[in-house]
C-alpha cells in the first residue's frame, strides 16, 4: 500500500500511479444542521452522490461514502472532535488512504484533519482542481488549471509546517538574516503565477484576435453552457457529427470547441462547448477561466443544457443562473438564454409528454435527446428563431453579373426566398443583423430595400 500523506497538503499521495492500482478513498460530505432552504436546494444524500462522482472522475476507488452532519463549524478542525475521532475509525477500519471532505477547508483544518486521520485530505477545491488538471488539453486550459492550482498552494503555506520553519543563510546581495523557507516558497509560487499570467495574457490577446476574425467572417456564436454532466458534449457530437469527449463523467469537457454548424435555412453558425458549471464552482476556478468563458458572453444564443432527468435538475440550473451572474451575463444577454431539456430519453413516457407539453407553452425552451436524436431540428429551429429576433427583412434585386454579391447574402445572411428574372438577375428576400445590413447597403446601394413580407 501507498504510504499515507505526510507532509504539506496538496502532496504526499501520487494520484496518478497505475490504475491498477487505485487509491482508496473515503467520500464524506458535510452537511450544515442549518442549511437555509432555497429556491432548488438540493439534499445532503444528493450532495454526496455528487462528491462521489467527483471522486471517480479522478478514478479513485471509492472505500465508503458517508454523511457528516455540522452544527458550528470548529476553526482548528471544522468537524467537532467526536466526529474527527469517528472518521479516524472509518479510515482505519476501510483502510482509505485519501479522505475527500466535500467543503471548503481552511489550510489549518485540512493540515490537522490529516495529522488527525494519518491520510491525505482533499477538499472540494482541491478534488475539481485533480479533475480540471486531468482534464485540460490545451494551452490555454492548461495555464489556467495551473494558475488556478498556484493560487490554491499559496493559501496552504501555513507556518505549522516544521519544514518550512527552517531558514536558509542569506548571501549577502539578498540583505537580511535569511530567508525561511515558508518566505521562499511564497516567492517562488509567486513568481509561477506572475509567469503565468504573463503568458495567459498572450493566449488571451490571440484568443481575442480570433474572436474579431469570427466578426469578419461573419458568423453568429452559439454556446452550450450547462451542468456537469448535463450532455453538452453529446448535444454538440449530435449537432456537428464532431468526436469530442463524451462520457458519463462529470467534467468531462473542459477546453471549450467549436465547429461550424448549418441551421434549416441555411444560416451558418458557430457552436461552442464550454466546461460544466458546479454546484459551489470554487471562486479562484471562475476567475481562472473567465477569459474562456466571455466566449458565453459574447455569444449570440446560448444554449442552457439541463438534464431534465436528474432529480436535481432545478437546482442544477439554478446553479448555472448563478455563475452565468458572476461572470457578468446582463439582463440583455438573458433574452438570448434558450434552455434545453436533455435526456428526454430517459423519462419515462407519462413523464415525457408532461415535459413535452411544459416546453410546447414556452418559446424559451426546447424537450431533446441527443442520444436519440429527437428534438434536434426543433432545436435548430429555435436558435434560428431567436437570432431572427434582431435582425431586419430586405428585398434586393442582384444582377446576373454580381455572383459574389449573392453568395454574399447566402454566406451573411438568411435567404427567405429567391426568384429569378429573365436577364439572369435574382429577386432576393433576406434576413440581416444590423453589422449586415450595413455592408449589404454599401455593397447594393438603392437596389436593396426594407420589406415588410415575413416568410
Amino acid at each position: 500500500m501507498t504510504q499515507k500523506g505526510k507532509g504539506k497538503a496538496g502532496g504526499g499521495l501520487d494520484l496518478t500511479r497505475d490504475r491498477r492500482e487505485l487509491v482508496r478513498a473515503l467520500v464524506i460530505h458535510v452537511e450544515p444542521r442549518q442549511r437555509s432552504e432555497g429556491v432548488g436546494e438540493r439534499d445532503a444524500e444528493s450532495r454526496l452522490a455528487e462528491a462521489v462522482g467527483l471522486a471517480q472522475a479522478i478514478d479513485l476507488r471509492i472505500a465508503e461514502a458517508l454523511v457528516v452532519p455540522l452544527g458550528q463549524p470548529k476553526p482548528a478542525t471544522l468537524l467537532g472532535s467526536g466526529k474527527v475521532t469517528e472518521i479516524a475509525d472509518r479510515v482505519k477500519a476501510t483502510e482509505a488512504e485519501l479522505v475527500v471532505v466535500n467543503a471548503q477547508l481552511s489550510p489549518i483544518q485540512q493540515r490537522n484533519l490529516e495529522k488527525e486521520w494519518d491520510a491525505k485530505v482533499l477538499d472540494r477545491t482541491g478534488l475539481i482542481l485533480e479533475i480540471f488538471g486531468r482534464r485540460a488539453s490545451t494551452r490555454e486550459g492548461t495555464l489556467q488549471v495551473e494558475l488556478a492550482h498556484l493560487q490554491y498552494q499559496k493559501s496552504r503555506l501555513v507556518r505549522s509546517w516544521t519544514h518550512l520553519e527552517r531558514q536558509r543563510g542569506g548571501f549577502g546581495f539578498l540583505g537580511g538574516p535569511g530567508e525561511s523557507q515558508l518566505e521562499a516558497d511564497r516567492r517562488l509560487i509567486q513568481e509561477g503565477i506572475s509567469k503565468i499570467e504573463k503568458q495567459l495574457a498572450s493566449v488571451v490577446k490571440t484568443r481575442s484576435l480570433h474572436r474579431q476574425g469570427r466578426a469578419r467572417v461573419p458568423y453568429p456564436v452559439v454556446a452550450l453552457v450547462g451542468y456537469t454532466n448535463a450532455g453538452k458534449s453529446t448535444l454538440f457530437n449530435r449537432l456537428t457529427q464532431a468526436q469530442v469527449l463524451a462520457k458519463d463523467l462529470l467534467f468531462a469537457t473542459l477546453d471549450p470547441t467549436m465547429r461550424v454548424i448549418t441551421l434549416p435555412r441555411g444560416r451558418k453558425v458557430i457552436l461552442s462547448d464550454t466546461v460544466g458549471f458546479i454546484d459551489d464552482l470554487p471562486t479562484t476556478l471562475v476567475a481562472a477561466f473567465r477569459a474562456t468563458l466571455e466566449e458565453v458572453l459574447a455569444a449570440d444564443v446560448i444554449l442552457h443544457v439541463r438534464d431534465i432527468a436528474h432529480a436535481e435538475s432545478d437546482a442544477q440550473a439554478e446553479d448555472v443562473k448563478q455563475v452565468l451572474g458572476e461572470l457578468g451575463l446582463d439582463e440583455a444577454a438573458v433574452q438570448s438564454v434558450i434552455e434545453v431539456w436533455n435526456k428526454a430519453d430517459l423519462l419515462d413516457p407519462l413523464d415525457r409528454a408532461t415535459r413535452e407539453t411544459q416546453a410546447q407553452r414556452r418559446d424559451d425552451c426546447v424537450l431533446v435527446s441527443a442520444v436519440d436524436g429527437s428534438g434536434m431540428d426543433e432545436l435548430l429551429q429555435s436558435v434560428e428563431n431567436r437570432l431572427a429576433r434582431h435582425a431586419q427583412t430586405y428585398e434586393v434585386t442582384v444582377k446576373a453579373e454580381d455572383g459574389k454579391g449573392l453568395a454574399w447574402l447566402h454566406e451573411r445572411g438568411e435567404v427567405l426566398a429567391r426568384s429569378e428574372d429573365h436577364d439572369g438577375s435574382s429577386h432576393v428576400l433576406v434576413r440581416l443583423d444590423g453589422d449586415r445590413a450595413g455592408q449589404a447597403e454599401a455593397h447594393f446601394g438603392t437596389a436593396l430595400k426594407k420589406s415588410r413580407k415575413e416568410d
